[in-house]
């Protein structure tokens, strides 16, 4: 049952509801078709991936690899600016002026500066704790700078879910030992930093909401994260294990907005119907995908695909988290109409999802990517279809 909440509209494309058992999810305010670009989102907050890292001399550190303000990774021999107050050159670099002054204004503050160097110097967090405490504390610097430079989008940031209670206790305590470190930072006059409460209920914001912006595609390597970005509207939309939509950002292409978050349609879907992304590659097996989204984001999930394999076995799945399944191709799942492209969850009660391996799942070794249509044109759905990982532009057969 979806009641809509007073809110103004995400996007002509969108409506904001409650959703019973849910709480607060988006909705089609229209009949959507395969490949439309439902929603761009501008991000409130960003943040490096990395690790905070006593700097070497002469050694660069990782983070240095991207622009400190929009992330695009640096093309070697090309012009790059570092900021004029680091304690060393590599600590923030920029692929623009353009980015070296946004970043001084809003995202790599005189203040953010100064405290980035405090932290980089303190050995009870860089010497003695794991590196996910201390990119939480890059979190936290990014999100008191918000709060300094714009109370209204920190308001935004407060206002996200924070997952419920679990997880709670592991925010909590982390909380209470980044507040240790984080109130000595220099805080302007008159200004302390929130109390213990606020610390963990942000922690719990960015545990739930923060996307990753994820490092170059590579057949050979693991992808991983550069940066960390939390989105107003994008937030809202709810996880299923069969999503109708998925993400595509192109962080390396495009002079502005190359953070944004793009939602497009995988395939067709009726007015009303809600419209949810997988917070994870969809090709990983039942028991991983309810532990992640139990520890993760507090909540399990009992969406038709997780209601068909609760009742499989589960001895053999594969250690890495992929599902074999994905790779039982049933070729006469394939809808013969090409006009029709909204996928019906019911079906075949052993492999109901056969269909949306054989045509959504990218099969590019190492990719595990969505795909889905390019923008329709003249209102018919395009066989084009774009990975969201890997990039790759594939015809599908109609």
């Amino acid at each position: 049952m979806a009641v809509e909440e007073n809110h103004a509209a995400i996007s002509t494309a969108l409506r904001l509801v409650n959703i019973e058992g849910k709480g607060k999810g988006l909705v089609a305010s229209k009949s959507l078709k395969g490949g439309e670009i439902i929603l761009q989102d501008s991000p409130i907050l960003s943040y490096s991936a990395f690790p905070l890292k006593r700097q070497q001399q002469g050694v660069s550190s990782s983070s240095s690899k991207y622009c400190a303000h929009c992330y695009k990774l640096l093309v070697t021999g090309s012009g790059t600016l570092a900021c004029p107050t680091c304690s060393h050159p590599d600590d923030a670099v920029f692929c623009s002026l353009r980015c070296q002054s946004l970043a001084l204004s809003f995202t790599h503050t005189p203040w953010v500066c100064r405290s980035l160097s405090c932290l980089r110097n303190c050995p009870l967090l860089v010497d003695q704790q794991p590196d996910d405490r201390q990119v939480q504390a890059r979190f936290l610097v990014a999100a008191f700078n918000l709060a300094m430079i714009s109370p209204s989008s920190f308001q935004t940031l407060m206002s996200l879910d924070g997952g419920g209670p679990q997880g709670g206790a592991a925010d909590f305590d982390a909380a209470t030992f980044l507040h240790s470190i984080i109130s000595s930072l220099p805080f302007p006059e008159g200004l302390s930093a929130p109390s213990v409460e606020i610390t963990a209920a942000l922690l719990s914001k960015d545990r739930c909401n923060a996307f990753g912006l994820m490092e170059p595609f590579s057949e050979h390597e693991e992808r991983s994260v550069r940066a960390y970005s939390i989105y107003p509207n994008a937030s809202f939309f709810n996880h299923d294990c069969l999503p109708n939509a998925c993400r595509f950002d192109y962080v390396d292409g495009g002079a502005e907005g190359n953070t944004d978050m793009i939602i497009r349609m995988i395939h067709d879907v009726p007015e009303g119907r809600e419209i949810c992304l997988s917070y994870f590659p969809v090709n990983l097996n039942y028991l991983l995908r309810q532990k992640r989204l139990l520890d993760d984001y507090g909540f399990s999930c009992f969406c038709d695909r997780c209601n068909v394999e609760s009742k499989w076995s589960h001895e053999n799945e594969n250690e890495d988290g992929e599902d074999d399944t994905m790779e039982e191709e049933d070729e006469e799942m394939s809808p013969s109409d090409g006009e029709n492209n909204e996928i019906e969850h019911e079906g075949d009660d052993d492999f109901p999802h056969a269909y949306f391996f054989v045509s959504f799942v990218c099969d590019k070794e190492n990719c595990g990517g969505t795909l889905a249509p390019l923008q329709p044109s003249n209102n018919k759905t395009s066989n084009i279809m774009e990975c969201n990982v890997c990039g790759s532009l594939n015809k599908e057969e109609m």
